[in-house]
């Protein structure tokens, strides 16, 4: 029960960072805000123990907000217009407590952390990786083996969504492109 209220409560922050960073018209604002929803999805990660899903979203957070900071530091315009769009705030808030509802739902639904789903079933994939990691991958170290040869599509996929990340930003924040170059010299 503790570990629902932790959930819910992280939600509860994700949703209100999320909204900030929407509805903020100040770029730098926007950008730590969904920092701060990427930091709570990698702390839910953590309380949900799926810690390599945390360290990855920990790893693509920092990346992306290092370089978002950067180049929205430079860029920050606040323009005034002094008119509030209340329907869209309404819809956003609509949307966001239906999220936090399933959210809630979803969580209360999963039953205590620890147990097996169905406890007469004594073939869990724990107990498998446990029983035949060494004799099946030949590996002495059953973390190394799980984690490369059981789940390696997984770990593969992780691995993409980082270096995807710091690909995509590295694209973004080139500071000259060619045309640039060849623009300057004229």
């Amino acid at each position: 029960m503790e570990i629902d209220i932790i959930i819910f409560v992280l939600l509860v922050f994700m949703a209100i960072a999320a909204l900030i960073a929407v509805e903020t018209k100040n770029l730098l604002s926007s950008v730590i805000s969904l920092g701060a929803v990427g930091f709570g999805l990698s702390m839910a990660f953590l309380f949900l123990r799926a810690p390599d899903l945390a360290i990855v979203q920990i790893a693509v957070e920092v990346v992306l907000l290092i370089f978002l900071i950067r180049a929205t530091i430079s860029r920050d315009t606040i323009p005034e217009t002094g008119r509030i769009r209340w329907w869209g705030l309404a819809f956003v808030l609509l949307l966001m407590a239906g999220v936090l509802v399933f959210g809630y739902f979803a969580f209360h639904d999963l039953g205590n952390f620890g147990e097996p789903i169905i406890s007469a079933v004594k073939s869990t994939p724990s107990n498998l990786y446990l029983r035949e990691g060494l004799e099946k991958t030949g590996a002495a170290n059953i973390v190394t083996s799980i984690i490369l040869d059981y789940r390696a599509y997984d770990t593969l996929g992780e691995a993409t969504v980082l270096f995807t990340a710091i690909i995509g930003a590295l694209a973004i924040l080139r500071s000259r492109t060619k045309t640039d170059k060849g623009e300057r010299k004229k």
